[in-house]
């Protein structure tokens, strides 16, 4: 060690020894306590070498963090940060990868070490980075020590794989899958758990969606695993939530398959130079391990893939758009031909409209960016599609359902027939090993390996026959299909089709719809159909009437009757019996309503001699109208309803005087547009 305190100068013993403290992780920090005590146990190797006690420094807040980068470690941050000012005269380290395992990093930090005369020291002695022998010996151990850690990383993870592979790795299960005894996958033992699991994939069958599955979980309780702590492994009820349905739908585990590797770990670099880690998920067909029949499974692999796809066709982020809920037929395959974008469907009292949401979410919308009803579009795409399945179309279709059914029963009689063939092959071995004289071992065991092969052979066969038929598309009968398209309109109509059902029916049909609403005076609609066939089509419809569904009596009357008050409209349209369009009486807000659609002016008030506007009374006093509106509420002054509901004040000079009075001692007269007016002058 002589040489090695050589290298010490007084420079160095002025200056700071640090003491660098780091295990990669917290369980090494829990576990190997002796390494942590050999290192702090490095300031006693400091004093020895001569630096005072209160010169010696000890750098621990990188406990439990990997040295593999420096990012994240705010102890190795503050060591570079110290050795660059130069206030570091030696770094003390048990061993070099503790200080960096990234050879990047080990040779940014020997550099600044280099330029300011910072010594490093580990278990083997005193290097002075000023020295090429010392620089290029910590240069070997840190490349050592990075391969280091690459070899026991490249093991580890090939002995996970391997165990993976075996289908012996284990890892969390998910709700509903316990590690039994012997180490092996089992279902729950509770039933209380198996059959929750069991009523997600229930729930799912019926509804076809997860939030279907939410929704009838409602009010219902779903366990869940606690990992980690003093709690783990106990089960903890809760809320079904969306995300945990999605996952539980999605998990092959559920149908008894081991899957390993479905997701990755990927590493990048930030735009200030951090590294990143961000996790991915393979498809299906790039999962590295897939045991089928691994454990016992809550549903079948058939069952788990035909969930995969009504969930990755439920998901409209990727360009699905599946029927839902709703009197809307064009929710999600409508587009605005203005802007081109999807338009939204709003529903309003129930009445359903298609809208574009660039016209409020955009200033630069075109004009045609409108909203449309719903009735009149549908009404005119529903002749279309109805006139379009013609007798000749539905003859062809048969005769594709046909051609169907017979290529299947001829690929089913294929595999019938190898079947057969296997079973009578399989007869033929058995009958010449039982031929065979037991005492002649040689051709025994020759027959007898035959005979297994012959099994297997048949038992190959026997899956593939059964995968057909489960795979098959089955039609109903010729004579069903026959009845459901000649009453195609009847069933189209009929109370037990959902509004869900057309509108698969109608996307079978039509890709999508393009609306061009052209504004007044012309008030149509351009229709655009695009077919699945690649045909398109276009048809001008009219917009509704500025008055709805007003009938002609109900415009007649509000005509005749044009100078009287809405009220006693109403009177009139109640004494003939005329009623809205949903069957409601008319009141006098609905009398209104419709006179402002109608562009009819109500009747003008009569005022009495000393009677005044709400707009009269505030000009004259200097104050705002809402002021007077408060009066009005508060009964400080006296009004009534004239013609078309407009207020009447009877303003003689007594009132007017109290008003003044009373003006003249309140404060906040102005409105509030007034004040903001004053205050930019202000």
């Amino acid at each position: 060690m002589t040489s090695s305190q050589s290298k010490i100068t007084r420079q160095h013993l002025d200056r700071l020894a640090i003491v660098y403290v780091r295990q990669s992780s917290l369980a090494q920090v829990r576990g190997n306590q002796e390494s942590t005590a050999r290192q702090y146990g490095l300031t006693e190797e400091a004093s020895r070498l001569g630096w005072d006690p209160e010169r010696i420094l000890v750098i621990d807040a990188d406990q439990g963090v990997s040295g593999r980068s420096a990012a994240g470690r705010l102890g190795f941050q503050g060591l570079v940060h110290r050795v660059c000012l130069g206030e570091v005269g030696a770094v003390f380290g048990l061993e070099v990868s503790r200080l960096a395992r990234s050879s990047a990093d080990l040779q940014r930090l020997l550099e600044f070490c280099s330029l300011t005369g910072t010594l490093v020291v580990d278990a083997d002695g005193v290097y002075d980075l000023q020295s090429f022998n010392d620089r290029l010996l910590l240069g070997l151990k840190g490349t050592m020590s990075e391969a280091e850690l690459y070899i026991l990383a490249g093991r580890l993870l090939e002995s996970k794989r391997a165990a993976a592979r075996r289908g012996d790795l284990r890892f969390r299960l998910p709700i509903g899958y316990v590690h039994d005894a012997d180490g092996k996958t089992a279902m729950d033992p509770s039933d209380e758990v198996r059959s929750a699991v069991a009523g997600v994939f229930a729930a799912f069958d019926v509804t076809g969606s997860a939030y279907g599955v939410v929704g009838l979980f409602k009010g219902r309780l779903f366990p869940h695993r606690v990992y980690g702590g003093i709690l783990g492994g106990d089960i903890r009820w809760g809320p079904l939530t969306l995300a945990r349905a999605v996952q539980i739908l999605s998990n092959p585990a559920y149908a008894g398959v081991y899957v390993y590797g479905r997701c990755f770990s990927q590493r990048g670099v930030n735009p200030d130079g951090s590294l990143r880690t961000r996790t991915g998920r393979r498809t299906r067909q790039e999962w590295p391990v897939v045991i089928p029949g691994h454990h016992e499974a809550y549903v079948t692999w058939e069952t788990f893939l035909a969930n995969e796809k009504r969930l990755a066709a439920n998901n409209n982020r990727n360009g699905a758009r599946p029927p839902r809920e709703g009197s809307a037929l064009l929710q999600g395959i409508v587009f605005c031909g203005s802007c081109g974008r999807a338009m939204a469907t709003t529903y309003s009292h129930g009445n359903p409209a298609y809208m574009c949401l660039h016209s409020r979410a955009d200033h630069s919308q075109t004009k045609g960016c409108r909203l449309v009803r719903a009735e009149t579009v549908d009404g005119e795409v529903v002749k279309r599609v109805l006139a379009a399945i013609s007798r000749e179309e539905i003859q062809l279709a048969l005769a594709a359902a046909d051609e169907v059914q017979a290529r299947e029963a001829s690929r089913s009689r294929a595999f019938e027939l190898q079947v057969e063939r296997a079973r009578y092959e399989a007869a033929r071995a058995e009958r010449a090993f039982n031929q065979c004289e037991p005492e002649n071992r040689l051709v025994v065991r020759t027959l007898e390996h035959r005979w297994e092969e012959k099994l297997q052979a048949l038992a190959e066969a026997e899956t593939t026959l059964e995968a057909s038929r489960q795979g098959a598309v089955l039609l109903p009968p010729r004579e069903e299909l026959e009845a459901l398209v000649k009453n195609f309109r009847n069933l189209w109509a009929a109370p037990s089709t959902t509004c869900k059902d057309r509108k698969r029916i109608l996307q079978v049909l039509v890709n999508d719809v393009t609306l061009i609403s052209q504004p007044a005076p012309d008030d149509t609609i351009r229709i655009g159909i695009h077919w699945r066939s690649g045909a398109t089509e276009e048809v001008v419809a009219d917009r509704p009437s500025r008055h709805g569904r007003a009938s002609t009596e109900v415009l007649e009357v509000l005509r005749c009757h044009a100078d009287r008050t809405a009220k006693d409209v109403a009177k009139v349209m109640a004494a003939k019996g005329l009623k809205t369009y949903k069957g409601r009486q008319f009141t006098a807000r609905s009398v209104c309503w419709l006179r402002h659609t109608l562009c009819i002016p109500p009747p003008e008030p009569k005022f009495g001699p000393n009677e005044r506007t709400v707009a009269d009374v505030a000009v004259a006093l200097g104050i705002c109208a809402n002021t007077v509106y408060t009066w009005i509420n508060k009964h400080v002054i006296n009004a009534r309803r004239a013609g078309a509901g407009r207020l009447c004040i009877v303003f003689t000079p007594e009132v007017e005087e109290a008003c003044r009075a009373r003006a003249a001692n309140t404060c906040n007269l102005w409105s509030r547009t007034e004040r903001r007016t004053i205050g930019d002058a202000i």
